[in-house]
């Protein structure tokens, strides 16, 4: 079994795909991005920079893992489910000025092993 990668989804030289991953049209992983075996990653998803998956993970379309996210084995994120970085999410800093990259920290989420998010 090897990976399956559709020819208009973007995936870095560097992202590391288990044996027997698919990853579906428009989707995008990030520079180090890591994800185990027997994972889909669906139509338009987004795996960011350093992100680490589990085993069997199913990410459905247009779901969005922002780094430095940590998903366990069996993990499944429904369609356009948004697992942000910014532990307090804001356009503007305290004073109304326009936050920067400089402004947070980013707060990775870690979702244990067999969770369903977004899901009925």
């Amino acid at each position: 079994m090897s990976v399956r990668i559709q020819p208009s989804s973007q995936v870095d030289e560097t992202a590391d795909l288990g044996e027997g991953t698919t990853v579906w049209d428009l989707a995008q992983i990030r520079e180090e991005a890591r994800l185990g075996r027997g994972c889909v990653v669906g139509r338009g998803a987004y795996v960011g920079p350093g992100v680490r998956i589990g085993d069997n993970v199913k990410l459905q379309n247009h779901a969005l893992v922002y780094e430095p996210a940590v998903l366990g084995d069996g993990v499944f994120i429904g369609p356009a489910a948004v697992l942000t970085n910014d532990f307090y999410p804001r356009a503007v800093d305290p004073e109304g000025r326009l936050k920067r990259g400089g402004d947070w920290e980013a707060a990775g989420v870690v979702v244990e092993e067999g969770a369903s998010l977004g899901a009925r």
